[in-house]
């Protein structure tokens, strides 16, 4: 990754983390790390456990932001989300996984679009 990918993952990290809360979300932990992977947000929605992947571009020269959570990026994000059930002890709370996509386009405001069951552990 390059250094201006991150500083917009970030950028995007911090928009989405603001955003949610206007939303109602408890924020409970950001970038929860672990060795295969990371989650970006972990959050409270209601009675649900979120698992948050925010995805930020500058262009939809590649598609949409939230096109790149493929197939591959989904089973890693449930193995970090098992982990973190495991680890912090919340089997018994229902949990979803909602991905917040995020366009910034200099010449415009940012778009955030929010997409609650972004994908299921099925």
């Amino acid at each position: 990754m390059t250094k201006e990918t991150i500083t917009t993952g970030r950028a995007g990290e911090v928009l989405a983390a603001q955003f949610l809360k206007g939303k109602g979300y408890k924020i409970l932990d950001k970038n929860y790390r672990k060795r295969f992977g990371e989650i970006d947000i972990v959050a409270r929605d209601g009675n649900f456990l979120v698992f948050v992947e925010v995805k930020t571009r500058k262009s939809k020269l590649f598609g949409e932001p939230y096109e790149a959570v493929d197939f591959r990026k989904q089973k890693q994000l449930i193995k970090i989300a098992q982990d973190y059930i495991n680890t912090k002890g919340y089997h018994d709370q229902p949990a979803r996984f909602d991905i917040v996509s995020i366009l910034l386009n200099k010449k415009e405001s940012p778009k955030v679009e929010l997409i609650k069951n972004g994908f299921s552990l099925e």
